[in-house]
């Protein structure tokens, strides 16, 4: 009997962070979150300190979950198919929510700190994960004939990552970048 007890109170406990990482997603995507602190966050999505630090061990940690789950309700399954398109589709549902391309490019800059562990590992793992898929795909469409031979398809995996962050980047300078039009440029580039 004590081990559904102990179920229960972990399905629990799993409900209530996603409970937490939902509302948190909300204030992040709609605010950003620039100079915002846990106990802020936590007053925000109407929970205290203290279960905020339970679920989520600081601030970085918190983000990072934010992001992971921001992008994976974002993914659009059909264009993972694609080599920019996937990156095109993304630029396109970005920029439509405020916070979104502020709170990645803040997480992907601290990354390169010392201390940010969960930014360096997410990362880390999504920029090894992309470029793989990434290239994968380029060597097929090479073999289909619709990507230009020659081009050596890690290394352009590589490039389509850099294209795509570099233009959020501008974008967020800039907002008359127009992120789409210039990695459809690229794909262009690619063809053979």
């Amino acid at each position: 009997m004590a081990e559904k007890g102990v179920q229960r109170s972990y399905a629990k406990g799993v409900a209530r962070r996603q409970e937490i990482l939902d509302r948190a997603i909300e204030v992040f995507i709609d605010k950003g979150a620039e100079g915002t602190s846990l106990r802020a966050i936590a007053e925000k999505i109407g929970v205290s300190h203290a279960a905020l630090l339970h679920y989520f061990g600081s601030r970085e940690e918190l983000l990072v979950a934010v992001l992971s789950e921001a992008m994976t309700r974002r993914a659009d399954p059909v264009a993972q198919r694609e080599v920019v398109g996937s990156m095109v589709s993304a630029a396109e549902r970005n920029v439509v929510v405020p916070g979104y391309v502020a709170l990645y490019t803040m997480l992907l800059a601290g990354s390169l700190e010392a201390d940010k562990k969960h930014s360096r590992e997410f990362f880390s793992t999504r920029f090894a994960a992309l470029r793989a898929r990434l290239a994968r795909l380029i060597r097929e469409g090479q073999e289909a004939g619709t990507i230009r031979a020659g081009v050596d398809p890690l290394a352009m995996a590589a490039l389509v990552i850099a294209a795509s962050d570099g233009l959020q980047t501008q974008w967020l300078l800039d907002d008359t970048v127009d992120i789409a039009d210039s990695l459809r440029l690229l794909e262009r580039i690619l063809e053979p």
